[in-house]
């Protein structure tokens, strides 16, 4: 995480001089379980070791904002009166999450917030969510008593990136962020919100992000048009069996899937296709991960990348070639990770073969595209907390 003394320094510097609280919240990964969550399923993320630290403190306004973003060297004064909001996107995060949590009965009144993060930007591992949860913290904690629920604050995200941010996310990114727990992965159920901790201590193995260090800009919002082609093939279904209740893919089976194939498009139901497979690998992984059974594990890895490259179409050249090269190395699963068209792969791999993959993988990557891949360790830590 970011220094407490550097984010503080700047919080005296920018502000009126004095202290406020400081909160944390961590970015995450998510073992197995993409682009599930806003289709009812399972996912099995965990907090990581780095993520966002703000200082805030209430500024005795009514409803003015004063934020600083330290990593942007940029300063925003809004109004959470103003309906318009703050233009800079990332103050949007902090308008949003603001009026979210009044919403909850939380009497959020004028603050100041300066805040950095050390969450590799573009990696897919939810900077975004980082910032929600922690800033939904903070305001709890300054304003609400913390008498708001994890849960609350949870969703509190979800709407900010829904109402202010233009993203129809699910809830997985946030929910890491806030229940994260170190050591622990956690398999949480995204229509009912049951969710399990599992501890992952994988003797013998590690896991290890590689990072492309690309993102593909994509014209219109390829996410939203996912999201979509999912909830129009639900639709097609429902159509065909009224007597049923269906809300997401979560609530319909192969069988009826194929049923509305010819009716969808390829395209469609070749998402839709994606996304029953996931359901299926998650709850493979958790038994397997009670067994034990990393190399399964490693497996459905491998099966989820091909078909987050081949059916949800959502990679790109440079991160299949990085699936390409932990196959070659006999690393024991890979896959992208993230929303995708860029960004990491995810990878277990076995502490004998560790050196030789990240030489091999940095090696011909640089050769191919002209720079190496960064490499990030993953150590599962906790979530959304008050340091001092």
């Amino acid at each position: 995480m970011v220094d407490i003394e550097f984010v503080r320094s700047r919080f005296i510097k920018h502000f009126d001089g004095k202290t406020g609280n400081v909160y944390a919240s961590p970015g995450r990964i998510n073992l197995i379980g993409e682009h599930t969550d806003y289709n009812g399923g399972f996912v099995f993320p965990g907090a990581v070791d780095k993520g966002i630290v703000a200082e805030m403190r209430a500024n005795d306004t009514e409803d003015t904002v004063m934020a600083y973003a330290i990593d942007l060297k940029d300063r925003v004064d809004f109004k959470l009166g103003d309906p318009a909001g703050p233009k800079a996107s990332w103050a949007r995060y902090i308008y949003g999450i603001a009026l979210e949590m009044k919403k909850l009965g939380v009497p959020v009144k004028g603050f100041n917030i300066a805040f950095a993060g050390d969450v590799p930007l573009g990696a897919g591992m939810s900077s975004s969510a980082a910032m929600e949860s922690c800033f939904a913290c903070g305001l709890n904690d300054i304003f609400g008593e913390n008498k708001v629920s994890q849960w609350d604050m949870v969703l509190a995200g979800q709407a900010t990136e829904h109402n202010y941010c233009g993203v129809n996310c699910g809830i997985m990114d946030q929910f890491a962020s806030v229940f994260g727990k170190a050591g622990c992965l956690m398999r949480l159920d995204c229509r009912s919100r049951e969710f399990e901790y599992f501890p992952f201590k994988p003797d013998g193995y590690r896991l290890v992000l590689l990072d492309s260090v690309v993102k593909h800009q994509l014209a219109g919002s390829p996410y939203n048009d996912r999201r979509n082609s999912c909830e129009n093939v639900v639709k097609h279904i429902a159509a065909k069996h009224p007597e049923g209740k269906f809300e997401t893919l979560r609530d319909c089976t192969w069988e009826q899937l194929e049923e509305v194939k010819n009716e969808v498009g390829a395209e469609d139901y070749s998402r839709a296709k994606f996304v029953l497979g996931e359901k299926d690998r998650v709850l493979a992984v958790c038994d397997a991960l009670t067994e034990g059974d990393y190399e399964k594990v490693g497996e459905m890895m491998y099966k989820t990348h091909e078909g987050l490259s081949k059916d949800y179409e959502v990679s790109c050249e440079e991160l299949d070639f990085l699936n390409d090269i932990a196959k070659e190395c006999e690393v024991t699963g890979s896959r992208i990770m993230g929303g995708g068209f860029g960004g990491c792969t995810i990878n277990l791999v076995r502490n004998d073969l560790y050196k030789k993959f990240i030489d091999t993988a940095k090696k011909k990557f640089n050769e191919k595209y002209g720079h190496e891949p960064k490499v990030y360790d993953v150590v599962i830590g906790d979530g959304s907390r008050r340091l001092c």
